[in-house]
């Protein structure tokens, strides 16, 4: 009697775990979620996706096929969001969303874009809803990805490299946006209006080798609004660095280490202490 009660309670039990999961029961996922944001020009890339492992499984000509469509992750098909217009392996993709796929092959793998996100795994993939298709050389990594892994490397302000990784391969996507053009329109609007963007213009310039004439007499307006500020005088001082101009940048950041001494600004010692050693050199 005793055997027939303990099989009883484990049938009822049984029977009531899926139900208890319907109610909101927590489980772990075997495939971990994920989602990454990287900024890239004025806008970003965002992908959502779920990461296998491989528990010693061979994966790909083997648990993923190949010739064969893959959701490129585990669960929901991945979903990559561009906030705006980019350039991927020399395509061009409007902004928008779009469901991430793949086909593997030992030599070559297709990359696919597809308009239809909301889809579970590969299922209801239709090519007919592709916005684009291109091709890419895989590569060997040197150690085995345990975990699908999508990261983004070789960051600029303008391009990056999306990464993805599993097993002993991996593929590399570069993306470029193009945002100089946009940018410098923008400044040259903004330096009309009240604000000026003395500071920020200042910093593209520098950064992005342009008018470096044009940067110093930023810089020396935004001086007038803020002669204390250390960081003004660090700007300042690697402009006319790369003018060319050694005393006037060594006088510059000189003013910039005694601001930054006064406020105790470690940080900004030394930026201007590197100005000035470069400046000698």
């Amino acid at each position: 009697m005793k055997k027939i009660y303990i099989l009883l309670l484990a049938i009822a039990l049984a029977g009531g775990a899926s139900s208890v999961s319907a109610q909101g029961f927590k489980m772990p996922q075997a495939s971990s979620a994920q989602t990454i944001t990287q900024e890239l020009g004025l806008g970003s890339i965002t992908v959502t996706y779920s990461r296998p492992n491989t528990k010693g499984r061979k994966i790909f000509g083997a648990l993923e096929p190949y010739g064969k469509v893959w959701r490129t992750g585990a669960n929901s098909a991945t979903v990559i969001k561009f906030a705006d217009e980019v350039t991927i392996e020399g395509n061009k993709v409007p902004a928008g969303e779009y469901a991430l796929f793949t086909i593997p092959d030992p030599k070559e793998w297709t990359v696919i874009l597809n308009k239809t996100t909301k889809q579970w795994g590969a299922y209801e993939y239709k090519q007919a809803d592709d916005a684009l298709r291109f091709k890419v050389k895989p590569m060997k990594t040197s150690a085995l990805v345990e975990t699908f892994t999508i990261q983004f490397n070789n960051v600029t302000t303008s391009a990056a490299d999306m990464y993805l990784a599993w097993e002993n391969t991996a593929l590399n996507l570069h993306i470029t946006t193009e945002v100089d053009a946009r940018v410098m329109a923008n400044i040259d609007a903004a330096m009309k209006g009240e604000k000026k963007p003395y500071f920020s213009a200042v910093q593209y310039y520098y950064e992005n080798n342009k008018d470096m004439k044009k940067a110093l007499e930023w810089a020396t307006e935004a001086e007038k609004t803020n002669p204390k500020a250390t960081y003004y005088k660090l700007w300042k001082a690697r402009v006319q660095l790369r003018m060319g101009d050694k005393a006037g940048a060594i006088a510059t950041a000189q003013e910039g280490v005694r601001l930054a001494k006064d406020e105790k600004n470690d940080e900004y010692v030394r930026l201007n202490e590197a100005v000035i050693a470069q400046a000698k050199k």
